[in-house]
């Protein structure tokens, strides 16, 4: 199995590869009130809002800092029941590369808790330790079943209507 490996507070993690529809870097998003503090709003992608997961919240409790190696990655996943695809934008430090679980040295089977649902087993790769992450169970039943609902109604209007309008120029300012 192919991962796409990242990190989260100094500790890499990585996704099946087959989940990721692209990585993009970070965009500004907007906040939903009384979402999780994890998630960090919706964003736009591709004239399609959705919601944008900040992994350093949901896994470490802390927010990776916004600067140039921050990336969203973009990935579909199967929450509740597995009927239904949500796509998801997951806020990740340092993308860093591709690999290959047949490369690991050894492994530990995954952690089974209610509150560690989405870790998957832990890889020794090329002298690292990589923990992957089960997507369809990062967020909690709840959470996932909100999204899912909300899924078809996602979309957004079109792209010129969500591009900001400039402000009309007061005559007696001195700006040109």
């Amino acid at each position: 199995m192919q991962l796409l490996t990242f990190t989260i507070a100094s500790d890499t993690y990585a996704i099946e590869s087959r989940r990721v529809i692209e990585v993009v870097p970070l965009v500004p998003s907007r906040p939903v009130p009384r979402a999780p503090h994890y998630v960090r709003g919706v964003f736009v992608y591709r004239g399609r809002l959705l919601p944008l997961i900040d992994l350093g919240q949901r896994l470490a409790d802390t927010a990776p800092r916004d600067r140039l190696g921050t990336r969203v990655i973009v990935v579909d996943c199967n929450p509740v029941d597995g009927s239904t695809t949500v796509r998801l934008g997951l806020v990740a430090d340092n993308v860093l590369s591709i690999c290959s679980t047949s490369a690991a040295d050894s492994s530990l089977p995954p952690l089974r808790s209610d509150d560690a649902a989405c870790l998957g087993p832990l890889l020794r790769i090329d002298g690292g330790t990589i923990q992957v992450l089960a997507v369809d169970r990062l967020l909690p039943r709840d959470v996932a079943a909100s999204l899912t609902a909300a899924t078809p109604c996602v979309t957004a209007p079109p792209a010129a209507s969500l591009e900001p309008r400039p402000l009309p120029r007061d005559p007696a300012s001195p700006l040109p």
